[in-house]
Parts: structure tokens; sequence; C-alpha cells
């Protein structure tokens, strides 16, 4: 008997490549299960959550099971969630299933970044966002059905066409400029806005993805920032740098990011490691393309601002109409966004070589494997020597004012991970290596 297969036969999804990094808050408890922690139970439906009373006489609807389901493709992985492409039987619908398993949940004491994200995401009615449909759990793993955005990652078309002319980097940071002014009117702090977090949609509009680390901030209170160590290094802001906090600027900065990158191809702050970003951050060290449209400049400029008080779109700057009133915009209808056919991704500058490939790793990640690892602001001034990477205390200690190096009081081991995750880990590095060798041995030959 011959056996046919589609998107949706995909060997059972084992709870080993199941990790979380979702968050959401909107996890009304309907049930308690033993070997979970209370707050991991929930329900929710139809995007919102409810609590059904329990004198209720009006049935409530029957909860979905993984049975109900067929599970194709992996969609996307975080550092503590799968996402995979699922069919309901019933329905048909296609939904993205983000499953994260109990068991690394309740060990990484990891639930209050699952009922922040499934908080915010229930909250959340907005096109330019991923909708959560409903949740459901088993005894071992819980899933959310989210929209699927069929075209995937804003950041696969960026790597795959090298850049976007102006009138698609003008529609795209249009809407995310929309977005954000949704998101930060509802208190909302994104904390890691870049490329791969925005995804497009069949039509090509955004959805907006990734709530793991967003920040809900008090609406009753003078609250404005949070002050937890989350982001991306190519995006991260400096406050968060400097001052260990994160506000809604902080997602301006990532905007500026996010605008350079669709012009030129790469975040503006690149660096062999993500320490070397850190330092070009904090200085404001960035340079653009000689072709980068003159009104995306400007803009960029009003965004990068070291002094968050200071970036187009805050409160202190009156709030999202100036931004939205800049001269790049002068084209868009913002009245209707969601609903305007999005223009063709047409290339604007090469696409990037793949020795430039950016390292779009975490550093939280990085910063992770070693226990005793603290960021500090260094008290040298020194300029860094091309040295070799071999005298990792003195090329860490060599960084200079206002930068940030590692508190090195820890095992060779330990060491050595950083030797290897920076050598061979790292493409934006390799390059630098590669070069600097065969530079190393044509001055030798000269001499």
């Amino acid at each position: 008997q011959t056996q046919t297969t589609s998107q949706y036969d995909a060997a059972s999804i084992q709870p080993s490549m199941v990790v979380c990094s979702c968050a959401s808050s909107s996890m009304v408890r309907t049930q308690l299960n033993s070997n979970l922690p209370h707050c991991l139970s929930m329900e929710v439906r139809g995007g919102e959550a409810s609590v059904q009373p329990k004198t209720s006489t009006i049935k409530p609807p029957q909860s979905r099971k993984k049975e109900d389901f067929s599970f194709g493709k992996i969609l996307g992985e975080g550092s503590f969630s799968t996402v995979v492409l699922a069919k309901e039987l019933a329905t048909g619908k296609e939904y993205a299933m983000k499953i994260l398993e109990k068991n690394h949940i309740r060990k990484e004491n990891k639930a209050h970044y699952v009922i922040r994200e499934k908080d915010i995401l229930s909250s959340i009615g907005h096109p330019f966002f991923v909708k959560l449909y409903f949740t459901f759990q088993d005894s071992h793993k819980l899933y959310f059905a989210l929209s699927y955005a069929k075209n995937g990652e804003l950041l696969r078309y960026i790597r795959k066409i090298g850049s976007f002319d102006e009138t698609c980097t003008r529609f795209y940071t249009a809407e995310i400029v929309c977005a954000l002014e949704y998101l930060h009117a509802m208190g909302i702090i994104h904390r890691d806005l870049k490329p791969e977090n925005i995804l497009l949609s069949e039509e090509m509009h955004i959805q907006i993805t990734d709530f793991g680390t967003a920040k809900q901030l008090s609406m009753d209170s003078a609250q404005t920032r949070a002050n937890s160590f989350v982001g991306t290094a190519q995006y991260v802001s400096p406050e968060l740098l400097t001052e260990k906090s994160a506000c809604k600027s902080s997602d301006l900065w990532a905007l500026g990011c996010i605008i350079y990158q669709l012009v030129a191809g790469l975040p503006p702050f690149r660096a062999g490691n993500e320490y070397l970003i850190f330092q070009k951050i904090i200085k404001l060290e960035y340079e653009f393309p000689e072709k980068f449209f003159p009104k995306a400049k400007d803009l960029v400029q009003r965004l990068l601002s070291l002094d968050p008080r200071k970036r187009l779109g805050c409160e202190e700057m009156g709030g999202f109409n100036p931004l939205k009133c800049h001269m790049f915009f002068e084209t868009i209808s913002w009245e209707n966004l969601p609903v305007q056919t999005p223009p063709k991704l047409t290339p604007y500058l090469p696409a990037m070589a793949e020795d430039d490939e950016d390292y779009y790793g975490n550093y939280e990640d990085l910063l992770s494997q070693f226990k005793s690892l603290q960021v500090v602001a260094s008290s040298s001034s020194q300029i860094v020597p091309l040295r070799s990477c071999s005298n990792i205390e003195q090329y860490i200690h060599d960084l200079d004012s206002n930068s940030f190096e590692l508190d090195l009081q820890f095992s060779s081991d330990e060491k050595q991970l950083l030797l290897q995750k920076q050598t061979s880990g790292n493409p934006w590095y390799a390059c630098l290596h590669r070069k600097t060798t065969a530079m190393r041995n044509t001055s030798h030959f000269i001499q």
C-alpha cells in the first residue's frame, strides 16, 4: 500500500524539541493540573480570555485537543518554543501552533514569561499583530493557536533581495509605525522589535510577533520604564546598556535600525561580537551608504538619538503625530493602510555577500552561559588594538570608555567557550579574522 505525504505529514513532536519563549498574561485558570504550576493552567478562546461562572447553565465550548489537528513543518524555533504549521481537521483552518513544554517552563522558571505573552496577545486587537485564537493543553504541553503568516519573516526578504526600494521601505515602515502607535497606546513595550519578529501575511502586510520579552506598563501609575535586560544586540537601545532599563522610546530606536536595514540590507551597528556592537551603539558609531535615500536618512537620524527623550515619536517629542508627518511619509495615506495593496518588493542596493551576513543571535543567550558574568561600565579609555584573541582577558579589558566589558571571574572552560562563540559561531568575526590573517601574511611577505 502506497502512502501519500503532504506538508502536514510529520513525525510526532518530541518533548526534547519543544522549548518555550512565549509569554503572555491572559492566562485565565479554568482547570488545575496537579503536575503543573497553577498559573500554567489556562484556556483562551477567540483571542480573548474568559472565565465560565460556576453557576452558569451555558455549556462551555468543547476544548480542543492535540488530536484535533494535523501538524506539519516547523515554522520557527525560539529559545523556549517551537512553532509548527497545524491544520484543524474539523475546519481545515491553518494555524501557527506555538508549542511549549510544561516541564521546561517549570524547570527554567519561565511561567511568568508564558503568562505575560498570553496576556498581551489576548489583549491586542490590531491587524498588524499576530492573533491568538485559542489555547489548550495536555499533560505535557501548552498550545497557542496563532494566526499563520504565510509569507514568513521580513528578514528573509531583506536577505533575498538585498534591500528595499524607497516605495517599499516607506510602506512597511509606515505599517510598523502604526503598529507601535497602537502598542504604546496600550501601555506595552515590545522590547525585541527586529525583522525576524515582523512576519508577512498572505497579502504581504506585517504581523508583529514574539511578545515573550514584552512589557505591560502599569496603567494606574507613572511607570514608564522596564528594568530587565532583554533584546537582540543589533537593535538594543543605548539606555538599556547604560541604565539597564527600556522605555517606549526603545522601540523607536529599534524602528530606526529596521529602516536603515530595509535600505542598506544590514543593521546600522555591526561588529565581530555582541560586546563590540554594544560599544558602537553607545557611541552612536554608524555610517550611511552613499546612495541612502535622503528623507529616510533624516528619519533614521531622528530615531537613532542617544537621548530617548529626543527620538521622533516619543511622548516628549509630541508623540506619533510628528513622526507620521515626517517628510519621508508624505505620500502615505494613514487611514486605510491595513486594506491597501502592498507594493511589489523591489531591490535597491545589491544583496549582501555571504561573508557579510550579520550575526543575528540573541546576546542574552551568550551572557547566560557564564554564571559569574556581569556587564559593567569600563574605566579604560584605550582604543581596541587588533590582537590575538587567545589573550582574552587583555582583549576584553581594553574596551574603551562607556563600553561594556566582562568581569572575567570564570573558569578556563568558560573562557574557551567564549572564544569558540566569537571565532566559529559568528560569521562577522570569521570574515574579520580571515581578512586580518591575509593582511598579516601579506605584511610578513613584504618584510
